[in-house]
């Protein structure tokens, strides 16, 4: 397989899975375990495509955000995505800053993705007995803020997994309602993370020599990839459960534990 394809590939996986609530990470590390490992910086851009990617399925959203601040209920709804991006500032800036993180290797990974899925079904049963509930409160912002970080500290658990059941925990029982909140909030969130991330490998200048054809490649892909799968998810969560991605989840942690090395 040639370099070229194997960016594709890894941009379109990048996409696919980065707002599913299944692990983008988990899926790269089995994903880069035979298309080859790739830069910090290729997967800062990919990652960043994904964000893209919200934002355009989001712009409506976004400008109304933005512009509609004499509305009360608008400003009411960005006052919250604004204390959900602080908290997880908040407290995940000092967790990071303290090398709280698991590795990126199979093991945490993989029991990650078990755990997750079995949090997703008990996350789900719980919030259904409450009926069809659609406001976001303050708990609920505050809550999906915290969501974020533990996401952040346990490779594999899924940021949008964690915020999204979180929310669904917390009283927002309805499934578009809580997925919408959750990804508006993880575009200041995972831009905040990624610029993080990439001064950090400047000032390491660890940023090394990039095939920058293979990198815009992916950066398309992802983009692309991302685009289709938020605007399908928001779709298929009005009338279906979450039930099939939190049983993947569980046999595919299960296969990592089985079939690949713990050290990978």
């Amino acid at each position: 397989m040639t370099d070229l394809l194997a960016a594709l590939l890894l941009g379109i996986l990048e996409g696919l899975t980065e707002f599913l609530p299944i692990s983008s990470t988990g899926h790269l590390l089995i994903a880069q375990h035979w298309l080859g490992q790739r830069s910090d910086f290729f997967n800062i851009v990919i990652q960043a495509g994904a964000i893209l990617a919200t934002m355009l399925v989001f712009r409506r959203r976004i400008w109304e955000l933005a512009t509609g601040w004499r509305d009360a209920a608008t400003r009411d709804y960005a006052l919250k995505l604004a204390v959900a991006f602080l908290v997880t500032a908040l407290v995940g800036l000092p967790v990071r800053l303290a090398g709280w993180e698991l590795p990126e290797t199979v093991t945490p990974v993989a029991w990650a993705l078990i755990l997750g899925g079995v949090w997703m079904l008990a996350a789900e049963h719980f919030a259904e007995k409450r009926g069809d509930v659609a406001d976001i409160t303050w708990k609920v912002a505050v809550l999906v803020g915290l969501a974020q970080v533990v996401a952040g500290v346990f490779p594999g658990t899924s940021r949008s997994a964690a915020a999204i059941f979180m929310a669904m925990l917390a009283g927002t029982s309805r499934r578009s309602s809580a997925a919408e909140f959750v990804f508006l909030v993880g575009i200041p969130t995972m831009f905040a993370a990624s610029g993080y991330a990439f001064l950090e490998l400047v000032k390491d200048d660890a940023l090394g020599s990039e095939n920058w054809g293979e990198v815009a490649l992916a950066f398309v892909a992802a983009t692309a990839t991302g685009f289709v799968v938020v605007k399908w998810l928001l779709g298929f969560i009005k009338a279906h459960r979450f039930t099939g991605f939190a049983l993947y989840r569980i046999v595919l942690g299960a296969l990592l534990l089985l079939l690949m090395p713990a050290g990978s």
